[in-house]
């Protein structure tokens, strides 16, 4: 089967879109999904209208699954590992060598934070422990914190996250270096830094209560953030189509319509160039959605219509 779209990647952004394209009743979409993504790691947005007591990401992901398929959307679990463009068509090809074609192109893949795999970090992950400032900075005003970070960038988060607070350590996890500007400006600023590995994430139900060390030591915490810095982006399709990509790997796309320098290629989310927030992944997908509907209603227009979709 040709599709009128398919969006790879079921995160928010992938999501919204599928809702935007769904909500037409004129194309067959298709969602491709690994299952995966850091939106359904975290256990709870904080800065989402309507939710102002939170909401997990794996409900927001599965909500907004029954509200695309109820207009129509299809889904697969599968992990896209080829994308090339055949004549007018592109191909995709998942992990287990199933085939899949369609007019346009959505890349929804994402990023995904790099943190160590200690004991309580998942359950913590947006409950107690954050990733974002612009996102829950909110969330640590004027509690005790501690960041798990590496090197230079994670010094770089401490700066920020200075301003919510004055009761702030930074665990130099990975005992990174730090350079001697940064190692001054932590002990002008009173941010306490240990260098030494954490062991594991004391918390109850998703509350972070401290961070042990491999040497024994613990260091209590109302509040966490990492900041490990060389979070995988993952481009690598939209390098396969030829794509034009930032220097950080990103997708670079028109700043109107989110369509890529590929023609009926579009993207939409944290793999983009902007901002790595939830609500800006939806916006993109409504956008990127409205988008490939006008692209899409073109090209029905100059089919002759013993060739338009069945």
């Amino acid at each position: 089967m040709i599709y009128d779209t398919i969006i790879v990647g079921g995160g928010l952004a992938g999501l919204q879109a599928a809702i935007q394209l769904g909500r037409y009743s004129a194309h067959h979409v298709l969602v491709i999904d690994a299952g995966e993504g850091r939106s359904s790691l975290c256990r709870k947005y904080h800065n989402i209208l309507g939710w102002p007591d939170g909401i997990s990401g794996q409900e927001l992901r599965d909500r907004g699954r029954r509200q695309a398929e109820s207009t129509g959307v299809q889904f697969v679990t599968d992990r896209i590992v080829l994308a090339e463009k055949q004549e007018e068509l592109f191909r995709l090809e998942g992990e287990q060598g199933k085939t899949y074609q369609a007019r346009t192109l959505l890349l929804a893949t994402g990023i995904m934070d790099r943190f160590p795999e200690l004991p309580g970090i998942i359950n913590a992950l947006g409950n107690t422990i954050y990733v974002c400032p612009d996102c829950d900075g909110y969330e640590i005003q004027n509690l005790k914190t501690v960041l798990l970070g590496s090197g230079d960038v994670g010094a770089a988060m401490a700066f920020i996250l200075r301003e919510r607070t004055d009761d702030l350590t930074y665990i130099n996890h990975e005992q990174k270096p730090l350079s001697q500007d940064n190692r001054r400006r932590l002990d002008s600023e009173g941010i306490h830094y240990i260098e030494a590995p954490a062991a594991y994430i004391q918390e109850q139900e998703g509350r972070i209560q401290g961070i042990a060390l491999n040497k024994g030591t613990f260091i209590p915490a109302e509040r966490g953030f990492i900041a490990f810095g060389g979070n995988p982006v993952h481009s690598g399709l939209a390098e396969q189509l030829g794509a034009k990509l930032h220097k950080n790997r990103h997708i670079e796309a028109d700043s109107r319509s989110l369509m890529t320098s590929v023609e009926h290629v579009w993207v939409a989310g944290d793999v983009a160039v902007h901002a790595e927030q939830a609500t800006v992944a939806m916006g993109d997908g409504a956008i990127a959605g409205i988008w490939i509907h006008k692209a899409l209603r073109k090209m029905k227009e100059l089919e002759p219509a013993a060739v338009q979709r069945k």
